[in-house]
């Protein structure tokens, strides 16, 4: 019987079958971020045990609230960033040099296709896009990782969803992602992993498909994978060129983690993307979903435009182009943070900062901050963010603030008219 990709790559990781459907797993990589590792940190050091298994395979980065906006904050950054020196964590990013980690982690070659991969927070699913398994783990689980190199999943059962067609102007990953939320529902991928696949998959940039998998949690998904591919060793190139004698021999070897032909699902899904319009969420889930059109003229008060989901250049340039030679409305505050200092610089050099600056946008510095409430865009009680993150919880942007999930495209042309839009580039 033939094997999905996260099977093929549990069995070239196993370790042990302790009992049931539970397998112990070798880790390729720990990543670790400012508010969930000291947690870990501190309880390893109160064990006696403030050591890594490999200090090469640890990667960490002040990202969620940097700079420190308090106390408490300056405090879990001190954490995190003494344990880097006693241990020798080469791979540590601080202030100043650090991005939001789904961005900064991939961007430095940190992800290959085949690998094993924790970290403390849920959409780790992200990493999935090069055909990897990553997930997000709790504080136990996020120790032994960090101590031993292990972790414990239950044997992996895969969804496999498959978007044909192609998609429309104006439409994104991001709408695609949304779309298939709002079919699975927040729960319909639960302790499962997505296999997306499929010409409109394959026609996609590494950041489009980091997107699509960022959002794989919000149906429940342990994980979010895509298959590796020429698009994925180009985006590798840079740190695998000297492992392998062309392109085409990293292809061939990437391609061990495909699935097989007779590969066996817990469920097979395809969707035509063909005459998929702009997504929006309108509740206080990820699966209250509808078009844009259905929301048009809804007021808000902030778009952000960021985050582990939308913050790359690619997002940056979409909305550059459609906010350039416009202002955004009076009755809104726009707040764009590039996810990574490659990328602000990107976002410099390409006249795409001016751009959003002239139109009246406030840039910050790489942060995860705003999207879950911590700093730097924090709502306030009643207020309306039309925002590219990942989660519309009840307060998730702050306390009594309402989020609408949408593509940078629409963001951007939200940003312009103060309400609810679709952009330019849809034409329905």
């Amino acid at each position: 019987m033939g094997k999905t990709v996260a099977e093929k790559i549990f069995d070239a990781h196993f370790v042990d079958n302790p009992y049931g459907d539970i397998y112990v797993i070798k880790l390729d990589s720990v990543f670790c971020h400012e508010i969930t590792t000291p947690v870990a940190v501190n309880d390893l050091v109160a064990r006696g045990k403030d050591r890594v298994f490999d200090p090469g395979k640890i990667k960490a980065v002040i990202d969620h609230v940097t700079p420190a906006k308090d106390s408490k904050t300056a405090l879990q950054g001190k954490i995190i960033r003494e344990w880097a020196v006693r241990n020798d964590i080469r791979d540590f990013f601080d202030v100043g040099r650090n991005g939001v980690c789904h961005a900064i982690f991939p961007e430095k070659g940190f992800v290959r296709p085949g690998y094993t991969i924790i970290m403390g927070d849920s959409h780790t699913c992200t990493h999935g896009a090069f055909g990897a398994f990553a997930a997000g783990v709790g504080t136990t689980d996020l120790e032994v990782g960090i101590l031993k190199g292990v972790c414990a999943f239950h044997y992996p059962k895969t969804i496999k969803i498959k978007v044909t067609g192609e998609l429309p102007g104006g439409v994104y990953a991001k709408d695609v992602i949304l779309s298939i939320i709002g079919q699975l529902g927040v729960n319909g991928a639960t302790n499962k992993v997505i296999e997306f696949m499929g010409p409109v998959i394959d026609a996609m940039s590494m950041e489009a498909r980091m997107t699509l998998c960022n959002m794989a949690i919000e149906a429940g998904g342990t994980c979010g994978i895509c298959y590796p591919d020429m698009t994925t060793v180009d985006y590798l190139w840079p740190f695998i060129a000297d492992e392998y004698e062309s392109k085409t021999d990293a292809l061939n070897s990437f391609q061990e983690f495909c699935p097989d032909t007779d590969a066996v699902y817990d469920d097979l899904i395809t969707i035509d993307a063909s005459n998929l319009s702009p997504q929006v969420t309108y509740g206080y889930k990820p699966d209250t979903v509808k078009p844009v059109s259905e929301m048009h003229g809804t007021p808000v008060n902030q778009v952000y435009i960021g985050s582990c989901t939308n913050g790359r250049i690619e997002d940056l340039r979409v909305a550059a182009a459609i906010l350039k030679g416009h202002k955004i409305s009076d009755s809104v505050r726009g707040i764009v943070s590039p996810a990574t200092p490659a990328i602000f610089n990107a976002a410099l050099e390409e006249g795409i900062i001016k751009i959003f600056m002239d139109a009246g946008f406030c840039v910050t510095n790489p942060t995860c901050g705003a999207c879950l409430g911590m700093s730097n865009g924090v709502l306030a009680e009643g207020e309306v963010c039309a925002s590219t993150t990942n989660r519309n919880f009840f307060g998730r942007m702050g306390k009594g603030g309402m989020v609408h999930l949408m593509s940078p495209a629409s963001a951007a042309a939200t940003a312009i008219a103060g309400h609810i839009t679709n952009s330019k580039l849809y034409k329905a």
